[in-house]
């Protein structure tokens, strides 16, 4: 599982540093990679109004590809899917010194310049700017506290 959040620096070519609980989640995640010491991620990028970047362990995009693929040809979200999971998606490796890099096209649709913030949501991470996390986490807990109360304890979504 991915928990926790993490910022990195961004080198001109795009290199950035993986967190290394995600690296061996990660590994974890790519039991039939082809290169030991070169995990395999796939990052979604989605539709152009996303402003982070999902990125999921070679399996579990697998997992998700078969999910899509199982709903019927032609189907609405069927097509909705395709189009924004596995047409939006670049796959890439861990190298051997537990660092990414990022495609150009990929750090201009997020706006990632010198700093990525690394966010852990279970099943997934998130690439953020850091600024940009940062303005739509606020949104969103003022949202909730608005929403919720002041009071509100999160655990209590979990129910009984």
């Amino acid at each position: 599982m991915f928990i926790g959040e993490y910022t990195f620096k961004v080198d001109s070519k795009g290199r950035m540093s993986i967190p290394s609980l995600f690296r061996q989640e990660l590994a974890d995640g790519d039991a039939r990679r082809p290169n030991a010491d070169r995990p395999r991620m796939v990052i979604v990028y989605g539709a152009d109004n996303q402003k982070m970047l999902q990125v999921y362990t070679q399996e579990a995009f697998e997992a998700l590809a078969a999910d899509i693929a199982a709903l019927p040809r032609g189907s609405k979200n069927r097509v909705i899917l395709q189009r924004l999971v596995l047409s939006k998606s670049q796959p890439l490796e861990i190298d051997p010194d537990g660092r990414m890099v990022l495609p150009a096209f990929l750090r201009d649709k997020i706006g990632l310049e010198k700093e990525a913030y690394f966010a852990g949501v279970g099943e997934t991470f998130e690439i953020w700017k850091p600024e940009t996390f940062q303005d739509a986490d606020a949104a969103s807990v003022e949202g909730w506290v608005e929403e919720l109360g002041d009071d509100f304890d999160p655990l209590s979504l979990l129910g009984n």
